[in-house]
Order: C-alpha cells, then structure tokens, then sequence
C-alpha cells in the first residue's frame, strides 16, 4: 500500500526520507479512521501499530526504528542513538540523531510537527510544539542539541508541518496575558477573535519565530491547517468543539538513509 504523504522540497535530499502523513491510508475505523499513528489514543493497539508499520514502510524502516517519544508539551530534547520499546517510549518533545536508519517521529493534532535536517552534516531533528512548547522553545532546544552532534545552525532546514492555524485557534485573555508577560512583542502573534475579550493564536507565526531566533538558515511553514480540513487532518480542537470521545494522532518523521 502506498500512502498518500506530504512531502517538502526543502527536505529532498539523497541521503533523507521524509513524511508529514495524513490521516488517510491506514487500517483504524471510526473516529480515528483510518491512519491514526496514536498509541496514546483510545484506538486499537492493533490497529495503531499496523498504521505505524505502514508509516515505517513509507519511511523505508523497520517498524521497531520509527521513534516517537512519550510527548509531554515540554521543551526536552533527546539524542537518539538506538531504537526504544513502545512501552519504554522516552520522555520529552524533541528528538536529534546523527544515526542512518533510526527514523524520528512526533505526533500532533493541531500542534505544530516540526522537521529539521543539516543534511551536510547528517544531523537530523524533529519537535512537537503545542502552544506550550512554542511558550518554552522546543524548536530552539531542539536546534542546539542538533548543533551539539555536529549541525551547523545556517544549515538547518526547519519545516513546519499539519497546525492549526491562526484562523481556527480562538483563545481567552489569559491565554494572551501569559505570553505578553514573556514577552511584549508576542502581541503581534494574537489579532482581535470578533467574540468580546478574546484574541485568535498565531501558532504557526509564532513557531517560525522560534526557529528563525535559533539561527537556522531556512524555514517553511506548510500552512496546512487541522482544523477545517477533516479530510486529510486529525483535529484536537475540532473534537473538542463536537465533544466526541477521542481523536487520532497524525505522525510527522525524518530519517537518515
């Protein structure tokens, strides 16, 4: 089965595979139908592992090499140098590797999937970045870990995967409080939502940012919102909004060949 991915030009080297997968081509029905990569889900572990090992196949790995770590909306970076049991999946938000053949995978639906590549190096990185991490910087974290194996910081290709976008990500005042007590200028990341007191969330703008202050020499924002599009995304906040029981989890992974 060949599945239907999304891939970036900026990533096409010889020496990388990469993925932004969608939510269609896999084996789960329902509500998580039908490539849902989640094992933090409510899905059939059955299931979610077949979807995993069709994402593995994409990426040209063996099932047990497609790492996705225990996600914790944190700002904990790990370097990779061996393959993890499911069940002892590490902690943290952020992975790094130097090492050919060990795919690195985040999970989202709606936060931000980032994929980072010194390919001349062959150092590789990938972050999940919720407004939390986006808060605490994952995406620089994630950057300087890759530098500490080798990277060199006007190399790195930074692509921001599937995220809700500004348009979907309605939030209330102290949300904004927060950010604006960080960091004044973070006002330019909120606009007025139209409901009284509340702004719209400028995530992806804000993720570019983090990447940009990291030093890395391009960055792309596939402005792909979850939100709106049911058909090729899973959406937290959609299902939220439709008070559904669960929802799936889109995978976004790099290797090095």
């Amino acid at each position: 089965m060949t599945l239907p991915v999304i891939r970036t030009a900026l990533l096409n080297y010889p020496r990388l595979s990469h993925a932004f997968f969608t939510r269609r081509g896999g084996v789960s029905d329902g509500l998580y139908a039908s490539l849902n990569g989640g094992v933090g889900s409510k899905d059939r572990p059955d299931a979610v592992a077949d979807n995993r090992r069709l994402m593995a196949e994409a990426l040209g790995v063996a099932p047990s090499h497609l790492l996705v770590p225990y996600q914790i909306h944190s700002n904990r970076v790990l370097t990779v140098e061996a393959p993890w049991a499911t069940d002892e999946r590490p902690q943290g938000d952020g992975l790094v590797t130097r090492i050919p053949g060990l795919a690195l995978g985040v999970t989202g639906a709606d936060c931000g999937m980032v994929l980072f590549a010194d390919a001349q190096a062959g150092v590789i990185g990938a972050c999940h970045s919720g407004w939390k991490g986006a808060f605490d910087d994952v995406a620089g974290a994630t950057v300087a870990a890759m530098v500490d194996l080798g990277a060199r910081r006007d190399r790195v290709v930074a692509v921001l995967g599937p995220t809700i976008a500004q348009a979907s990500y309605e939030v209330g005042p102290d949300f904004v409080a927060r950010f604006l007590e960080r960091d004044a200028s973070f006002d330019r990341f909120f606009k007025p939502s139209g409901t009284s007191g509340h702004s719209l969330f400028d995530l992806p703008g804000l993720i570019g940012h983090r990447c940009r202050a990291a030093g890395v020499g391009l960055f792309e924002d596939m402005r792909l919102d979850t939100y709106p599009d049911e058909n090729q995304f899973y959406s937290y906040r959609r299902t939220t909004h439709r008070r559904e029981a669960d929802y799936g989890r889109l995978v976004s992974a790099i290797v090095i060949r």
